[in-house]
């Protein structure tokens, strides 16, 4: 991170990394009590999803602390790039913000991502200037593409959006924190305070959760216990936890001083950059049969 003590998106600082949703919780004010605990600074609002025919003249957005959290609109609902690029400017007239959450979603089910659709809006709308978030799948060279057009993040997937099944691919997620120049921020899937405790030891810039806190049975003190996991492991050296847990490439190779490409030609095995808490085959020279 070029300054740890702030989490950069566009123009816009930030000073917590977790960032909340708007979705399930069982009453707007349990909502709102719980991004007060969560201590969050930003959260995302379902455009598509707002009524605007309730009969007290308020919606979604008049139950957020606006002196406190920002908004960050999200184009949920969307199956094309040409509905999400709509949707992303009904959003910045209706909330007066350049971020936008980019989702395209290409399965009903599993709500997985549309990765041709997503870069076909993202490329649109960073030309029409917004501060493009897309939600992704956990794909190191779909991350790379979205960045090369100018998105100012990249959010690939825990798991499955409200699945709560934690980081299905670890090692994915350290690839693309390692090779990425802008904030990688882990969106869904993310269910306990482990999973957010672990993802930031992985290295990642900030995590994004609504199910894990919303449908939890108590949401307020779910999200305490997630801003306190977020801050627990963003103190973390990023480089040593990743080793610890055998997850990181690069971790691997800042400590034996290898490179990975050295590493995969080693005669140590094909399977050589996984390490043990006792080390790696390159640096200890054991044989020894190493675990994930």
């Amino acid at each position: 991170m070029a300054d740890e003590a702030t989490l950069r998106l566009g123009n816009h600082t930030f000073t917590s990394r977790l960032i909340v949703g708007t979705g399930k919780y069982p009453s707007l004010d349990v909502m709102r009590a719980a991004h007060e605990a969560s201590g969050a600074e930003l959260v995302t609002v379902a455009i598509r999803r707002i009524h605007l025919d309730d009969p007290s003249g308020k919606t979604l957005l008049d139950h957020i602390d606006r002196t406190r959290l920002q908004i960050l609109p999200n184009t949920a609902g969307c199956t094309t790039a040409r509905d999400a690029v709509l949707t992303a400017h009904l959003a910045r007239e209706a909330v007066g913000t350049d971020l936008i959450k980019l989702e395209v979603i290409g399965d009903a089910q599993t709500l997985y991502p549309d990765t041709a659709e997503t870069i076909v809006a993202a490329r649109e709308l960073v030309r029409e200037g917004f501060t493009v978030l897309p939600y992704i799948a956990d794909d190191p060279v779909a991350c790379l593409r979205l960045e090369e057009l100018g998105c100012a993040a990249v959010m690939p997937l825990a798991a499955p959006i409200g699945s709560g099944l934690g980081l299905c691919n670890r090692y994915s997620i350290a690839i693309i924190k390692e090779r990425a120049s802008v904030p990688v921020i882990v969106d869904a899937g993310v269910g306990t305070a482990s999973d957010a405790a672990i993802a930031m030891e992985l290295g990642v810039d900030a995590l994004l959760m609504n199910t894990g806190i919303a449908a939890a049975r108590d949401p307020v003190a779910m999200a305490r216990a997630m801003r306190l996991a977020t801050e627990a492991g963003t103190s973390m050296e990023p480089s040593a936890a990743a080793v610890t847990r055998g997850l990181s490439w690069k971790g691997h190779s800042a400590r034996c001083g290898r490179s990975i490409a050295t590493q995969r030609r080693s005669s140590v095995g094909p399977a050589c950059w996984r390490v043990s808490p006792a080390g790696c085959t390159c640096c200890t020279g054991s044989s020894a049969t190493w675990s994930r």
